[in-house]
């Protein structure tokens, strides 16, 4: 039996590096050879057990490699070709994809649909902090990457490039539109980008930190809002001279984040929110406008698939976004624990770590 190294999911509080199988490939499947991989924030909620998986699980969603082994019915592809997979793996045929929720990929039981369906890899499948990555459904899944990208320029695409884009797709902004972000980790700067990107004159970033503050102006805000230093919901009223934004963002997953997304709200206006929660959420009567104010709440869960892979990288090989900022810290697979104890605890400056099995 071959082994490979992976970093498996033990108890609350240890995700270590162990041996593990390198998995059959299925006829639908592919086989990836890790190069480049990273940590997410949800990882750190696993990590914390916020979010239950299973003991022995391999975890990481955001796979960059190459392809080893393919199935015997995949075709369109070729051993040793550069490919990303998105965090979210769909299968292309269920009841959820063929509704447009690609992301909703769930099996149906009598008891209904798995929300979160579509997220498999390190979920309910082996993920890929590990040297390899079964690839499900790698016809659907599988997306080419340009010779002319490199690894670090495509890693954000899998996760968190695709849902801070969405949360900017999904609330509809125009062009014209004031948009607020608040929290500018990974996912709110790709939220602070694709909402310039998608129209917006004015982005208003907010974040407690100054590193991130000025990494969002590179990205395209056009005012940033240190909320350590004043009230943020106060600042951004006063900017918009007491109208309001047309969509505020919500990119931390806090009571206090998202009260502050609908404080800023216009009437009518969108809170589009991106954060994951582990605790309840408890909506203000009086930001709420006592559900009279014409509001939207709309949530996102990462968009999947080789054709939003495609996109995405096609967004970057033009020139139009550089998510090379992004990647702050670098570590080999055989350092993953030192690399989830930093990035757990936010320390130095850390926004994304590449993993180089």
């Amino acid at each position: 039996m071959t082994l490979m190294r992976a970093a498996v999911f033990v108890e609350p509080g240890r995700i270590v590096l162990e041996d593990k199988p390198i998995p059959d490939v299925g006829p639908l499947d592919a086989l990836m050879r890790v190069t480049t991989t990273t940590i997410c924030g949800t990882d750190v909620h696993i990590l914390k057990g916020e979010y239950p998986v299973a003991r022995g699980l391999t975890i990481g969603h955001e796979p960059v490699g190459v392809i080893e082994k393919l199935g015997s019915a995949v075709t369109g592809y070729r051993e040793g070709q550069r490919v990303i997979a998105g965090a979210i793996t769909p299968s292309g045929w269920s009841n959820a994809c063929l509704c447009g929720a690609c992301s909703q990929d769930g099996a149906g039981t009598a008891h209904g649909w798995k929300p979160m369906g579509g997220w498999k890899f390190g979920n309910t499948i082996d993920g890929c902090q590990a040297e390899y990555v079964l690839v499900p459904d790698a016809m659907v899944n599988l997306a080419p990457v340009p010779d002319a990208l490199s690894d670090e320029q495509v890693l954000m695409c899998p996760d968190i490039m695709s849902t801070g884009f969405s949360g900017a797709e999904r609330a509809e902004i125009r062009i014209g539109d004031v948009v607020a972000v608040f929290a500018q980790g990974p996912i709110g700067l790709c939220a602070t980008a694709g909402a310039k990107l998608s129209g917006a004159a004015v982005v208003i970033a907010v974040d407690r930190l100054a590193g991130r503050l000025q990494t969002a102006a590179q990205m395209g805000a056009d005012h940033v809002i240190d909320a350590s230093q004043c009230d943020p919901v106060e600042e951004i009223l006063r900017l918009t001279g007491g109208r309001g934004v047309d969509v505020a963002i919500e990119a931390l997953g806090t009571q206090q984040t998202f009260e502050a997304c609908l404080r800023v709200l216009r009437p009518g206006g969108t809170l589009s929110s991106l954060g994951v929660y582990s605790t309840d959420l408890h909506i203000p009567l009086g930001a709420f406008a006592a559900g009279l104010g014409d509001h939207r709440i709309i949530t996102t869960l990462c968009p999947g698939g080789k054709e939003r892979m495609r996109r995405l990288m096609s967004v970057i090989e033009s020139g139009r976004i550089d998510l090379g900022a992004m990647v702050t810290h670098r570590y080999k697979l055989d350092d993953i624990e030192a690399a989830y104890d930093l990035f757990s605890h936010q320390r130095d400056g850390v926004l994304k770590v590449a993993i180089t099995p």
